[in-house]
């Protein structure tokens, strides 16, 4: 049970014999940035705005996507400063390897393969569906009636223009990370000049009495009406649903090996690319809602039926082709994590070896883009866009969730052993008084940084408490008022425990500020997102753990290279050991020698 338990915690260390990355690193802060902006500026600007408002949020989308856009900023400076530390490929998967243990990081790693699997087959579907739209549901009406499947969970029929999207950037990104680099950059600047171009049409025809219709204008089934035509729970509701348009930027996290100045340039490009990922979905969202009422959105094309109603065809036309390149980008970019997540899992040996083979002129790990590129081809051939989207947000809030406990963990983290703590005796009155930090340690020892660890898991599990009460009760009743508060105040009082514990001083980069609010704010944030899904979504998800643990316990354990490193170290320390005492022992003959010729020098 003990080797099980230290094979469940082993953490990822750098080898004492390890050589340089074969990956390229070919990427610099502008590669990056458009990376990052590219991937997530896609279904969010040119579907899911309109489909927010129509249904869910109304006017209000614009906060739906301000809550959301707190939510993944939360997460977002968390893993930059997880780049700053961190500059390997892989990820939350390798941050979590290197601060809490090796079972983690597999789960981790495995939820990573399941969020970049779907969103390639998310976006691909997005994109059949949006030309679709645009050819008036022809291509849809001719294979459902031609090639129908009748199976409930799978799609109406098989997507093949989904298909044939997903294994031709395969191809592209199989090819060179720099060639498809240079693609994603024209893409995503032509994504961002219609961007800019929605924005000066619509402010041109915006009508600000779109956002206070009165409710006797408003059809049955679209609200109250106002800004708010569903209430505070519509804005929540469409900013779980705005959330997936912000999920992409941590694609830039897993170029770790491949950035140019790692540590400076990721940090960089995830606070740039969040930055103007909100500006761009606030900005459209406002001239979206103001151009044309909510209730009259198109929810599949929303810019070409709004620029339809007023007859600016041209602009209409022009905004079709930008939101094609910007799904093109969008695509690209959510493949491009799959196969570095792949490559850093098989490179530790805990999935099959051979998805970690680096072709030597390409210089990408080909075998994982090709493996990658067919398993989402074929998820985008028969499921539909609702399907995959219920799947995709929950493996990436765990994962956020995740790396923001490892930023608290390794900020709160021990480094050396002070001389105070090796005399330092465990008691009662000892724990009381670091828990107020009483004694006034400027540095971490062993004992703050285990209170640290359990207050941050008794956070996390007062968080889940707080959130099934939440569902539990409804909103603004005694009873939930009454227990909400309760552990509201819990989750502050932890919280105050955790900031009076010594912090550590090591430079980096890049760090989180207002440490511990903001990784608290981001664990609460993301798990509260994580219960507003669906019961199918979560017996799906713990149908594809099972798979992976199954995977990992028959293979991962056994293989995990860091077997090797870790003998690896033992040995490097043992030959260290012998050497000193060799030193030592020459000193000690030296010495010896000196005084015996002392001795004989004074008798002569």
């Amino acid at each position: 049970m003990n080797n099980l338990w230290n094979a469940l915690t082993r953490r990822k260390t750098d080898d004492v014999i390890e050589c340089e990355s074969k990956l390229a690193r070919v990427l610099n802060l502008f590669d990056l940035t458009a990376l990052g902006v590219g991937s997530t500026l896609g279904l969010g600007v040119y579907v899911l705005a309109g489909a927010v408002a129509y249904d869910k949020a109304g006017p209000a989308v614009t906060l739906s996507f301000f809550i959301a856009a707190v939510a993944s900023a939360f997460a977002g400076i968390c893993y930059a400063e997880f780049a700053a530390r961190v500059p390997k490929a892989g990820s939350a998967y390798v941050y979590s390897y290197v601060t809490i243990g090796e079972f983690v990081a597999f789960t981790i790693g495995w939820n990573l393969i399941l969020e970049y699997v779907i969103g390639t087959a998310s976006v691909a579907s997005g994109l059949s569906g949006y030309f679709d739209s645009l050819l008036g549901k022809k291509m849809s009406n001719v294979l459902g009636s031609a090639l129908p499947i009748n199976i409930g969970f799978l799609g109406a029929y098989p997507d093949f223009l989904a298909f044939s999207m997903v294994l031709l950037l395969t191809a592209l990104l199989a090819f060179g990370v720099k060639e498809s680099s240079y693609l994603n950059n024209i893409f995503t600047s032509v994504n961002l000049i219609t961007i800019c171009i929605v924005l000066i049409a619509g402010s041109i025809n915006a009508d600000p009495n779109n956002w206070s219709i009165s409710a006797d204008k408003v059809p049955d089934g679209f609200g109250k009406g106002g800004f708010m035509p569903y209430g505070f729970a519509g804005v929540m509701a469409g900013a779980a649903k705005c959330f997936y348009g912000f999920v992409g930027f941590d694609c830039i996290a897993t170029t770790g090996e491949e950035a140019v100045n790692p540590k400076r340039n990721i940090p960089l490009a995830i606070v740039i690319s969040l930055i103007i990922i909100f500006l761009s979905y606030f900005g459209v969202s406002t001239v979206l809602t103001m151009m044309l009422p909510y209730y009259d959105q198109d929810p599949n094309a929303p810019f070409p039926t709004a620029f339809e109603s007023i007859n600016w065809y041209t602009v209409k036309w022009i905004v079709t082709l930008g939101a094609v390149f910007a799904l093109c980008t969008s695509l690209l970019g959510a493949m491009f994590p799959l196969p570095r997540v792949l490559y850093a899992m098989a490179n530790d040996g805990i999935i099959f070896k051979k998805l970690s083979t680096v072709n030597d002129r390409t210089q990408t790990p080909l075998f994982a883009t090709i493996i990658s590129g067919i398993f989402a081809s074929i998820m985008a051939l028969i499921f539909d866009l609702n399907q995959l989207i219920d799947m995709m947000s929950i493996g990436t809030l765990l994962a956020y969730t995740i790396v923001a406990i490892c930023v608290l963990v390794l900020r709160y983290e021990d480094d050396l052993t002070s001389d105070i703590e090796e005399n330092l005796r465990i008691t009662p009155s000892t724990i009381f008084r670091q828990l107020f930090n009483l004694d006034s340690y400027r540095r971490p020892t062993i004992l703050s940084s285990s209170i640290t660890k359990i207050s941050i898991v008794l956070f996390a599990v007062v968080c889940i408490i707080w959130c099934s009460l939440d569902k539990v009760y409804d909103f603004g009743s005694t009873p939930s008022i009454i227990s909400l508060s309760i552990f509201a105040i819990t989750l502050i009082l932890i919280m105050i425990i955790i900031v009076m514990q010594p912090i550590s001083n090591i430079e980096l980069t890049f760090k989180v500020p207002l440490v511990p609010l903001i990784p608290c704010l981001s664990v609460f944030a993301n798990l509260y997102l994580m219960f507003q899904l669906d019961v199918f979504t979560w017996i799906r998800f713990l149908i594809w753990i099972a798979l992976g643990y199954l995977a990992y316990f028959i293979y991962g354990i056994s293989h995990s290279t860091q077997i090797q490193r870790n003998r690896n170290h033992a040995e490097a320390a043992m030959k260290l050991q012998q050497h000193q005492y060799t030193n030592h022992a020459f000193e000690s003959d030296t010495k010896r020698n000196e005084i015996n010729e002392n001795n004989v020098i004074e008798k002569i």
